[in-house]
This record gives C-alpha cells, sequence and structure tokens, in this order.
C-alpha cells in the first residue's frame, strides 16, 4: 500500500478536526493510527474510507488520487471494506444476510452466489451455526467477526478498522485481535485505528500519532513506541503505558 495525503483538512462546524495532515508512506501493509480521543483519528480513517469529505487537501491511494465525488466515492467504497466499533449491523437481518445484503445491492451479485460467499465467510470465521440469528442473539465478539466477514466477502483492496475492539470484553478483545492478524498475516492492506499498543507494536509496518488535528510523529513501531521523538509521542505514551 502505498498512501500519500497532503494538507488534509477537515472541520464540523466550528472545531477543525483535522489541520493540515500530512502523510508518505511506502510499501505499508499495515498502518495503526494512535493517539488521544479526539485526536482525528477516525475523521482520517473516513476520509480513507470514502464515508468523509475533506474541506482541504489531497489524498492518494496506491497513487491513484481519491476524488470526493458523489459518482468517484461510490467507486472507491467499493474497493475499501470498513469494520467499526460499534459493529454496524443490520439488527433487522441475520448474520448471513448481513453479509449477502451489500454483495446483491452493491456490487452486482446474483443471490445464489452472494449465499454462497456468506457461507464461505460464515464458516471461515466459525460462524456458520450462526448464520440464521440476527445480531442481538450474538455476542460482541460473534458481531465484530460477522462485521469483518461482512467486509472481506467484498474483496477489497485495502480493510480498515475504527477501534474494533472498544465495544468489547478482554476475551472477546483477544478474539477479534487474532483475526486482524491473520488477515495481516495474509497479506492484505490494513489502515486501522487502536488504543492496543501491543497488538500495535506487534502487527503495524508503521505507526501514526494524531493529537489536536496533526500526525505529531509517523515511523516504524520500534521506533515511535519504544524510542519515540516528539514529546507529546512520549507524554502520550507514558499516560497510556504508564511510564
Amino acid at each position: 500500500m502505498r498512501l500519500r495525503a497532503r494538507n488534509l483538512c477537515k472541520s464540523f462546524g466550528p472545531q477543525m478536526v483535522l489541520k493540515n495532515v500530512d502523510l508518505d508512506l511506502d510499501q505499508v501493509h499495515t498502518l495503526a493510527f494512535i493517539g488521544p480521543s479526539g485526536g482525528g483519528k477516525s475523521t482520517l480513517l473516513r476520509i480513507i474510507a470514502g464515508l468523509e469529505k475533506p474541506d482541504n487537501g489531497t489524498l492518494y491511494l496506491n497513487d491513484r488520487e481519491v476524488i470526493y465525488s458523489e459518482k468517484a466515492l461510490m467507486a472507491h467504497r467499493r474497493t475499501v471494506g470498513t469494520v467499526f466499533q460499534a459493529f454496524n449491523l443490520f439488527p433487522h437481518l441475520s448474520a448471513l444476510q448481513n453479509i449477502t445484503l451489500p454483495l446483491e445491492k452493491v456490487h452486482h451479485y446474483y443471490p445464489a452466489e452472494a449465499r454462497q460467499v456468506a457461507e464461505t465467510m460464515l464458516e471461515r470465521f466459525g460462524l456458520s451455526e450462526h448464520g440464521h440469528k440476527p445480531p442481538a442473539q450474538l455476542s460482541g465478539g460473534q458481531r465484530q467477526r460477522v462485521a469483518i466477514a461482512r467486509a472481506i466477502s467484498i474483496r477489497p483492496k485495502l480493510l480498515l478498522f475504527d477501534e474494533p475492539t472498544s465495544a468489547l470484553d478482554p476475551e472477546m478483545t483477544a478474539e477479534v485481535l487474532e483475526v486482524i492478524e491473520e488477515l495481516r498475516e495474509e497479506g492484505r492492506d490494513l489502515v486501522l485505528v487502536t488504543h492496543q499498543m501491543g497488538f500495535a507494536h506487534r502487527v503495524a509496518d508503521q505507526i501514526a500519532l494524531l493529537s489536536a488535528g496533526r500526525i505529531i510523529e509517523c515511523g516504524p513501531p520500534e521506533q515511535l513506541l519504544d524510542d519515540p521523538r516528539a514529546e507529546a509521542t512520549r507524554q502520550f505514551l507514558a499516560k497510556i503505558l504508564k511510564y
């Protein structure tokens, strides 16, 4: 994955959430965004996903500019799988239907083909016996695995995870992180927002710390987490890791 951002800005009303964000990364399979709450991590992830439009600046993914017109964004979103912290499953549909719906309505699969793909995904993530259940009858870890299965089913070029374990207890967190690590080992390109520093250290090629709408520091885990250069990074890690 090659990812370049130039002077990205985003405001919501009077609040400026991203302030001239610059990023230039090449040959990265896993990028992790860390930083304090409200620092702009999720907003930047949503801009990469094409779910938010920047006010200013440009974004290039694999040397192609992301064009923020509605027509271009529809095509872009079809190439990106996004997993949210709140699962974002349709409560009135079964686990199986949550996977088949976007395949049929967005990617124009025939129903039988969509069902075959969905059943394969559910089997892969140990959910075959739960395919008929609505989200309310699934555990948090199971719901997040359905969300990951749905994201993968569209064969995305890029997978995005927005704090995928923040709503889970420790046992379910470990379960979901193991799934994400398996995806990384398959060579998939991932971008994730996380507060799991140990996990980020283990799986990320590059880590970027965002604070107050800016990228304070970006580098490989052994540099940014073990020997941070910026004082703001050291302060954040001291608070999180209790150095």
